[in-house]
């Protein structure tokens, strides 16, 4: 009966002590395929650690052209209601852009775009429920950890934001000469049309789950008609005391 006690007064107090906020910092160097350094990515996730994993709730990225400390771009994120579907608010102010994600209603998105041309764009989108959104794909690849360490493929759908819809991926290991990482991953269309349209994205994560590479097209723009593509090489600052994967 005294264990009991115990075991129930242990439980109460552990489920009443509150979160403790924690901060997850890193920067990433785009650099061109010559080597050039394009821009800086500086991160900065707030969340908590439940269960003894990384929970994102906010995430501030600020871009910055080489030796500048202003920045030319923005992107804030919030994983409320989801760690693979943040709301988005994206602002490049050198060509006038401006993209906004939000969850009006469950199981619907609503995107506003105002494109580098001056034009606005509004799509209401229906998703289910394996769709990623923006960064919710780093979430999503620590969500499936096990799967990226066996090397079994993982099918989910990903928004194409300035396109109103979302299409089908497959996350899956892969080797490329360019990534030196512990674990090395693509993300790439499974539709017919769509592979031939669009390039996979190479990803590499250390051993403990975090980003360090990213090899793709960015939400950088070079010009009105197209963005960078770009490889990304991430260094971690910061990092919460808990673990990033299951």
């Amino acid at each position: 009966m005294r264990n009991e006690t115990v075991m129930v007064t242990l439980a109460l107090m552990t489920a009443s002590i509150p979160a403790v906020a924690q901060d997850f910092r890193f920067t990433g160097t785009a650099t061109t395929d010559n080597g050039s350094v394009i821009y800086e990515e500086r991160h900065a996730v707030n969340g908590t650690c439940e269960d003894g994993i990384f929970r994102p709730q906010q995430h501030e990225v600020a871009y910055h052209k080489p030796d500048s400390e202003e920045s030319f771009a923005s992107k804030a994120l919030e994983y409320d209601a989801s760690v693979l579907r943040p709301t988005v608010d994206f602002y490049q102010p050198t060509f006038d852009e401006k993209m906004e994600i939000t969850y009006p209603e469950p199981e619907t998105l609503v995107i506003n775009w105002q494109t580098p041309r001056g034009e606005s764009e509004r799509f209401e989108v229906a998703y289910p429920s394996n769709t990623v959104v923006d960064a919710g794909f780093d979430n999503f690849v620590r969500q499936n950890w096990q799967s990226v360490v066996a090397g079994e493929p993982v099918e989910f759908r990903f928004l194409g934001p300035t396109r109103g819809e979302h299409y089908g991926f497959v996350l899956e290991r892969v080797k490329n000469d360019r990534v030196d990482a512990d674990h090395v991953v693509q993300i790439r269309p499974t539709g017919m049309v769509l592979r031939f349209l669009v390039d996979p994205i190479v990803l590499g994560y250390s051993d403990s789950g975090a980003l360090s590479d990213y090899l793709g097209l960015t939400n950088i723009r070079k010009n009105q008609d197209e963005n960078y593509t770009a490889h990304i090489r991430y260094s971690v600052e910061t990092s919460p005391d808990c673990e990033l994967t299951p």
